[in-house]
């Protein structure tokens, strides 16, 4: 569709890193090429999270100049951003309705194949690796709709708000909502030892400042 897709260095050197963590840790070769397959498998589906935000802005008569994905997720980069509340919304639930239908195709393919594994029992190593997707989907779907401005949830929140506010009042509402969410991430991350809540909660804090800004400029 005419829209570019790149790497971002950090993704390739967060597979590498991976590797080399999956044996250090006693996995066999083939197990750690399974384990990065399986990450390769989740930001595959991530890709077409982004594009479904691109097609349907594409909708709307935005185009996306170009998708990247980092190793805490993909960022599809909009010429603009939409101004109308509607648009809005459905520009950010497009992305996770997508991850929505890729769970409810795999729970359909999975279900063939045998009664569905819950999520404690898919988790294991001995887990089905669609089941697994499945799971990894809808965990997709949940956090991405948290009401953290800039992620979808947050940007959901704007729209709701800009439908009763001044546009940058309700962009700065939903700003220090989503600033108030990193904290809690970090927080949450750190106490528990979940050391990628702290680094998405550092984006998602720093995004939101800079969205801010950007309606400030324009305004």
């Amino acid at each position: 569709r005419g829209i570019d897709l790149f790497v971002h260095w950090t993704f390739l050197v967060m597979l590498v890193g991976l590797f080399v963590f999956y044996v250090y840790q006693g996995l066999s070769v083939a197990a750690a090429l399974m384990g990065i397959g399986l990450i390769l498998a989740v930001f595959g589906c991530v890709v077409l999270h982004e594009l479904g935000h691109a097609f349907m802005a594409r909708e709307f008569g935005i185009p996306t100049l170009d998708i990247t994905m980092y190793p805490i997720g993909g960022v599809a980069r909009l010429q603009r951003m939409p101004r109308e509340p509607r648009q809005e919304f459905w520009i950010a639930v497009a992305g996770p309705l997508v991850n929505l239908g890729i769970a409810g195709g795999l729970y359909l393919v999975t279900s063939l194949l045998g009664p569905p594994q819950g999520l404690a029992e898919a988790m294991t190593p001995g887990g089905n690796i669609l089941t697994m997707l499945m799971w990894v989907n809808l965990a997709l779907v949940v956090f991405n709709m948290l009401p953290a401005f800039p992620m979808d949830g947050g940007r959901v929140l704007r729209a709701a708000l800009a439908t009763k506010m001044d546009y940058r009042v309700a962009t700065h509402t939903a700003s220090l909502i989503g600033q108030g969410m990193a904290f809690l991430f970090a927080i949450y991350g750190l106490l528990n030892g979940l050391w990628t809540l702290p680094l998405v909660a550092v984006f998602v804090f720093m995004a939101a400042r800079q969205e801010v800004q950007h309606v400030m400029e324009r305004a």
